[in-house]
């Protein structure tokens, strides 16, 4: 069943059942409205009998003279004697000799009581005539319920025709409206069908309702995350591409090498050395790929202690001052002391990439400076370079695996493989902090490290 189908029954049912109640309502206090109408008929009738009833010398009842009010026109009335025996009736039953109720008469006091006489159905009333606290007779006053019988039929075969028509419409209706309503869910019925045939990711469902209502969020939650989907999905082609790629690099290096000592029949230098470096290249390239993976999965953990953040960049700006050496001054500016919860080994790395990164790409008599400072409740460190600077078309896709500007900073055989960055983001948000890039081509490169303080 479909669930258009299962919403318009349901919503007919509940209409019906409210309608319903309401119904039942409805029958039942017009039954109570009719039936206090016909009691004080009834009881104003037995009044004014009981005002003109008359009593012989002894107490017994032996003239009952019956008004003449048309309030009596439609009432059956009979006075009964202690000893069950009929007095007087009135005239238009006077050849009835049966009670008009005896279960009311054999009662002893007053009640109103429905009765079937003779396939009449009656309302009667039962009243005990009563002379110094002494029951002398009974007076039973009745009134025909054919029209009160013939209303409660005629309000029956209304109400019910009316759930009924009223049912039929809220069905239709509710087809009508859920059908406009569960449109969109057909056109992404369609829309996934056809990506699943077509594998074009690219599609985005069509949509031109509020998209504030629970169609409107679904839809663009769902066009959100096709759009991530593609995005997943280009980047893995582009890392599986990126990966053929620079595997097959020193691979073709290392091979040419060998066929070349093959052909030679003698170990070259000059070929182990270049085999050398380019296992090297492939060495980090796994460890940088296992890092990430790692990293996603969850299974790379952080060896959180304090770590005192002034020590670790003296040791940083120590070590990147002897790679530069000769070709690029490294300058260690204003430094506090500075103590930050973290991994030791895993913010270092962080560092020695960004430095590294800013010494290989900064022309020979430039230069890198070195800063750590407190900003109200975080340490900032700030890596910056006097190299040709990232284009800004560049800069919100640095931190993306395999990811390098090479309109500036090209790649030579000690370059790196678009993974450093990659890893450090990764590092630095696992610390609760933050790395951010500001650069402008050909001023330089400013990367900022925040970090918040141990407590």
């Amino acid at each position: 069943m479909s669930l258009r189908l299962r919403l318009t029954s349901l919503y007919s049912t509940l209409i019906g059942v409210i309608l319903l109640i309401f119904g039942v309502a409805a029958y039942i206090l017009v039954n109570i409205i009719l039936l206090n109408q016909m009691d004080d008929t009834l009881a104003s009738v037995a009044s004014d009998i009981v005002k003109v009833a008359r009593v012989d010398s002894v107490g017994e009842i032996n003239v009952i003279s019956l008004p003449t009010l048309d309030m009596t026109a439609n009432a059956y009335v009979q006075v009964w004697g202690p000893n069950n025996n009929l007095i007087s009736t009135s005239p238009s039953i006077s050849m009835l000799t049966e009670p008009l109720d005896p279960t009311g008469l054999q009662a002893g006091r007053t009640i109103y009581r429905d009765s079937y006489l003779q396939e009449s159905h009656l309302r009667v009333l039962t009243v005990p005539l009563e002379l110094r606290g002494r029951t002398i007779g009974f007076l039973q006053v009745g009134s025909s319920l054919a029209v009160v019988d013939a209303t409660r039929g005629d309000m029956l075969s209304i109400l019910g025709a009316g759930v009924l028509i009223a049912i039929l419409l809220a069905g239709l209706g509710s087809w009508v409206m859920l059908g406009r309503a569960l449109s969109p869910l057909e056109s992404i019925t369609d829309t996934v069908d056809q990506i699943n045939r077509a594998d074009d990711l690219s599609r985005r469902i069509p949509y031109d309702g509020s998209t504030e209502d629970e169609i409107g969020v679904l839809v663009e939650s769902f066009n959100q995350t096709l759009e991530r989907l593609e995005s997943l999905f280009t980047s893995q082609q582009r890392f599986l591409a990126d990966v053929s790629h620079e595997l097959r690099t020193p691979l073709t290096v290392i091979k040419g090498n060998v066929d070349l000592m093959r052909r030679m029949k003698e170990v070259d230098e000059e070929s182990l050395t270049s085999i050398d470096q380019e296992a090297g290249r492939l060495t980090r390239l796994v460890g940088g790929l296992l890092m990430l993976a790692q990293a996603e999965s969850g299974k790379l953990t952080l060896n959180l202690k304090p770590v005192e953040l002034d020590m670790l960049l003296t040791e940083v700006f120590q070590q990147m001052h002897i790679l530069a050496g000769m070709k690029v001054h490294v300058h260690l500016n204003e430094i506090d002391q500075v103590q930050v919860k973290g991994d030791r080994d895993r913010l270092k790395q962080v560092l020695l990439n960004l430095v590294a990164n800013a010494i290989q790409y900064t022309p020979a008599g430039g230069d890198v400076f070195l800063s750590l400072t407190i900003v109200k409740d975080q340490a900032r460190i700030i890596v910056r370079d006097t190299g040709p600077g990232i284009p800004a078309e560049d800069l919100p896709h640095i931190f993306e695996r395999f990811y390098r500007a090479e309109k500036s900073r090209t790649r030579s055989k000690v370059g790196g493989f678009g993974l450093g960055l990659s890893i450090a983001h990764w590092i630095v948000e696992h610390h609760g902090g933050k790395i951010e890039v500001d650069s402008k081509e050909g001023k330089g490169t400013t990367f900022a490290i925040w970090l918040p303080l141990a407590s």
